[in-house]
């Protein structure tokens, strides 16, 4: 049997893990990177540590995906985290897990999860092709794939794992969504997920920029619907609200076309309001000659001190003493249900991930093959498919893109 010739396009993380599960079968593999290196954005995740997976058992990843996990059973059963995990131990990586089951490399460097692959992609001896952009693609009994510069390649399959639209300075520009809807694939419109939220109340959030909330709750809501509700970490901005809880809050939020929508933050989600209203009795007691705003400091973290008596109406040098019962019941209604106003998200230059693509309908969730374009496979965040922050958005990457490369070497190509 004649070797198969396998194209991939995009030097990410699906793209690489595609040319290495390609080769590994037997294929003749070309991979066509547009950028000057590859895994460009690799290096920026996880603020340069790169959070490569989760630990969490493979039932309970599909609850941490967003968009569409059923569609993703067959390829993350077939190279689960713990596969992974192996890989990258075996090409030298040394692996962490931290809270969470998040899983980083020993150094907290991205490099040197790139220098695994690029390391088994030099073992396996790919044709990885730099600064490689492709400005068509068309099929017949094999792919021609026309370069910028006028080269073409020919190949049996062509794996597309070119990424989404996020980060776009790292090459994530959405260029491969215009040719794979030549080809035929209906494309969800992509939106930036995994990305600060935007809200009415900047002055505000501006005036507390740089405070981190921790252990608290969030309740988002689109008219009386519920959009999402979460506990954990979240940072006031310049702008808005960002942190892990309002990352994934995001992508809920772009996932119901909300618009304008009202976050509900819960500041004592410990405490019911009876025991905050007892709490806030005891303080009052403890303190009848101080200004309200000394008080609140024993309740609120930071700069949260000085914008919080601004939303309760109340002047902080007032004594807590003349404090009425209703101004007191105000104050717990406001720690446990502090209103923001979103009117949207920030851009993809700060978009974790994207949310939207290649619509899954038209893949075979068993080998990432379009079931449009015979020979075609489809994998990484170019598909409608995205999870929640902690290494699950990484793990699809490998997943799909092992699946795809794996399929794409074994399969005729006109299945």
């Amino acid at each position: 049997m004649a070797v198969k010739t396998v194209a991939v396009a995009g030097g990410g993380a699906a793209g690489m893990m595609a040319a290495i599960a390609a080769a590994e079968a037997g294929a003749k593999v070309i991979l066509l990177e547009k950028n000057e290196k590859t895994g460009k954005k690799i290096y920026i995740t996880g603020k340069g540590r790169c959070n490569l997976t989760n630990s969490c058992p493979d039932e309970e990843f599909f609850s941490h995906v967003v968009s569409n996990p059923k569609f993703l059973y067959s390829a993350i059963y077939g190279f689960d985290s713990m596969q992974v995990c192996n890989f990258f131990e075996a090409q030298g990586c040394k692996l962490k897990e931290e809270r969470g089951g998040r899983i980083f490399p020993v150094s907290d460097h991205a490099s040197d999860v790139i220098k695994a692959l690029n390391k088994r992609m030099d073992e396996l001896k790919l044709d990885v092709r730099l600064n490689s952009v492709i400005v068509s693609v068309k099929k017949d009994d094999a792919f021609d794939i026309g370069l910028k510069g006028g080269e073409h390649i020919k190949a049996d399959s062509l794996v597309i794992a070119g990424g989404g639209k996020s980060y776009p300075t790292t090459g994530s520009d959405g260029k491969l969504f215009d040719i794979l809807h030549e080809l035929g694939h209906s494309i969800k419109e992509p939106v930036p997920a995994l990305v600060p939220f935007n809200v009415a109340e900047k002055e505000e959030c501006a005036a507390a920029q740089g405070l981190a909330l921790k252990n608290v709750s969030v309740v988002l809501k689109s008219g009386k619907k519920k959009i999402y509700e979460g506990f954990g970490e979240m940072l006031y901005t310049h702008f808005g609200l960002s942190g892990p809880l309002i990352l994934t809050a995001s992508s809920y939020y772009q996932k119901a076309g909300a618009g304008e929508a009202k976050l509900f933050l819960d500041l004592k989600p410990a405490l019911s309001a009876e025991q905050l209203d007892s709490r806030l009795l005891r303080e009052f007691e403890a303190n009848k000659n101080k200004d309200l705003g000394n008080v609140l400091g024993s309740l609120l973290p930071g700069k949260l001190r000085e914008v919080f008596p601004g939303r309760i109406a109340i002047a902080a040098d007032k004594k807590v003493n003349s404090i009425t019962k209703e101004e007191r019941r105000n104050i717990v209604e406001k720690l446990k249900c502090l209103e923001y106003n979103i009117t949207g998200c920030r851009g993809f230059d700060e978009a974790i991930i994207t949310q939207g693509g290649v619509n899954v309908k038209e893949v075979d969730p068993s080998t990432m093959q379009s079931r449009i374009v015979p020979g075609l496979y489809i994998a990484g965040e170019a598909l409608d498919v995205d999870a929640h922050t902690g290494g699950y958005n990484l793990q699809i990457a490998w997943s799909t893109g092992h699946l795809a490369g794996m399929s794409a070497a074994v399969k005729s190509g006109n299945s």
